[in-house]
């Protein structure tokens, strides 16, 4: 089979390897669709860890070619979505049903020993399918939009956190692709949404989810934007869905009090830090709150959305490449001319 191996610095190479053998506690998968994640971007970016080779690619949708003799639960033709985690079950965290937040947790396409997405066939231990994230695809959905699932998961649990409701206005921090998974989510849930965006081809894209207002943060004062549009209030949440950490300090600065600041997007781990304004959250009791990963339920949830047309697939996949052309599929999702990009057969 074909299967592309980030190898360096913005490097892929795409060779012929063996097929995967078929676990006896798990199955081998027809990978159908992939799509090219802003943290795939970011590994690419920065070449793969301590320099080997790895197949990347964790949003995934695909057809089952091969069973294990101990497997039961699926069959030959089964069409799959998968997500990345693999929690433990054990720890702490696992044991409350915090899955995202076990103390060991692994990813597929991410941790070195659990390949990815980005191959023609990739095998499921026994482990994945016990401690995994993996969903049989609903009926007349196609496998582009099965890999939706996973980057919706996470935002469909984030205003689950954030209680995002009919009464709320919501700030969008980027338009890039998951900035307008959060417009689509805020908007379903029945909440006004105001985008923050400097990039005017992001900003163009992202009308096609019909914002109630888009501002450039670099043309205007966006504290003075969001008291026009909110009566002087200000922002009830504000979705932080980029990695720059001067949107975070801004975020603090637009909401209002008692509002909650939720930080999707992680900051580059060479610099981890951020500025926020601490008497302002602490005399305007102010939530600064976390977002990362989610239950397995939301990917379940995220299918039945897709399937709904709740979430619009065609309005987010912009780009298909096949897996020959990975690279290119990389430079186009890293370049902003578009908004999803995936990887098809």
């Amino acid at each position: 089979m074909k299967a592309a191996f980030l190898v360096g610095v913005r490097s892929f190479e795409v060779s012929e390897v063996p097929d995967p053998a078929v676990p006896d506690d798990g199955l081998v998968l027809q990978v159908q669709a992939c799509g090219v994640c802003g943290s795939d971007l970011r590994r690419w970016r920065e070449g793969p860890p301590q320099g080997d080779g790895i197949i990347p690619g964790h949003e995934v949708g695909g057809v089952v070619v091969e069973v294990g003799l101990a497997v039961t639960q699926y069959a030959l033709g089964d069409r799959l979505a998968i997500a990345p985690d693999v929690h433990c079950g054990v720890c702490y965290y696992c044991r409350r049903g915090m899955y995202n937040l076990c103390d060991s947790l692994c990813f597929l396409g991410i941790t070195p020993g659990y390949p990815g997405g980005f191959a023609e066939k990739m095998a499921l231990t026994g482990e994945v399918l016990a401690n995994g994230i993996v969903h049989r695809m609903p009926d007349g959905l196609s496998f582009v939009e099965g890999s939706l699932a996973e980057p919706c998961s996470s935002v469909l649990a984030a205003h689950d956190k954030a209680g995002t409701s009919l009464n709320d206005t919501v700030v969008v921090m980027g338009a890039g692709p998951i900035g307008c998974l959060h417009i689509v989510v805020s908007k379903a849930r029945g909440a006004r949404v105001i985008v923050s965006e400097p990039n005017e081809r992001r900003r163009e894209m992202a009308r096609r989810f019909e914002p109630d207002a888009l501002v450039d943060p670099f043309a205007e004062d966006l504290g003075d934007r969001m008291k026009e549009l909110t009566g002087g209030l200000g922002a009830d949440i504000v979705i932080c869905a980029n990695p720059v950490a001067a949107t975070q300090t801004q975020a603090v600065e637009i909401v209002r009090k008692a509002g909650r600041v939720v930080l999707f997007g992680g900051l580059p781990k060479a610099n981890p830090l951020t500025t926020l304004d601490s008497n302002r959250i602490h005399y305007g009791e102010i939530e600064v709150v976390g977002a990362f990963s989610y239950h397995p339920s939301f990917h379940e949830l995220a299918l039945d959305a897709l399937r709904r047309a709740i979430i619009p697939a065609d309005k987010l996949v912009t780009h298909t490449f096949p897996l020959e052309e990975v690279s290119e599929a990389f430079e186009t999702a890293a370049s902003g001319e578009g908004l999803k990009v995936v990887v098809s057969a």
